[in-house]
């Protein structure tokens, strides 16, 4: 594992703090009239998932943690944790429910997604930009000329995730939406 300084910091970056892995979640650079740069931080812990407030002195140097990141299909949830296929292997992985968390909803089977490990133990999950899915419930009593207005009516999808969708959109249809902020972005 490599030393890294603070200068080097990224969003979504690895490293060892207080002998624990934690992924920098936020970061900001601050530098004030008087005294020293810093960098203030939010990290969440690899281990517990806990998320931890800290701020370092610029140019104080930490050990940079070397994640692996495999792709891997959804293919199902077995009760304890949500399985993902390799495609090419057929290896299974096991990513735990608190892993995944509330983002459940952006699970589609057969979509592909990057799982990270350290040390052999599922510690992340990267989803794609955008998934596609299908409208299962929405009010389907649209006027004609809503489209101008830009107005939006709430749609339930077919993975759960709940969603404001402009007034055209019916029940049946295809959308795109985002798996970042779980917006509405287009119809398929």
């Amino acid at each position: 594992m490599s030393m890294i300084s603070t200068a080097q910091f990224r969003k979504g970056m690895y490293i060892m703090f207080r002998d624990e892995p934690h992924m920098i979640v936020d970061m900001s650079f601050v530098s004030p009239g008087k005294g020293s740069a810093f960098y203030r931080t939010k990290l969440k812990s690899l281990k517990t998932g806990r998320i931890v407030d800290f701020t370092f002195k610029s140019g104080e140097k930490m050990e940079e943690v070397l994640v692996e990141t495999r792709e891997a299909e959804y293919s199902y949830f077995d009760g304890t944790s949500y399985v993902f296929i390799e495609p090419r292997t057929f290896e299974q992985f096991m990513v735990p429910v608190e892993v995944v968390g509330d983002d459940k909803i952006y699970l589609k089977e057969g979509v592909a997604y990057r799982i990270k490990f350290f040390e052999e133990e599922v510690v992340g999950l990267n989803f794609p930009k955008s998934i596609i899915c299908i409208v299962v419930e929405t009010d389907d009593n649209a006027i004609k000329g809503d489209t101008a207005t830009g107005a939006m009516k709430p749609a339930v999808l077919d993975t759960g995730a709940k969603v404001n969708v402009p007034l055209f959109i019916k029940k049946g249809e295809t959308i795109s939406i985002s798996t970042e902020d779980g917006s509405y972005l287009s119809r398929k």
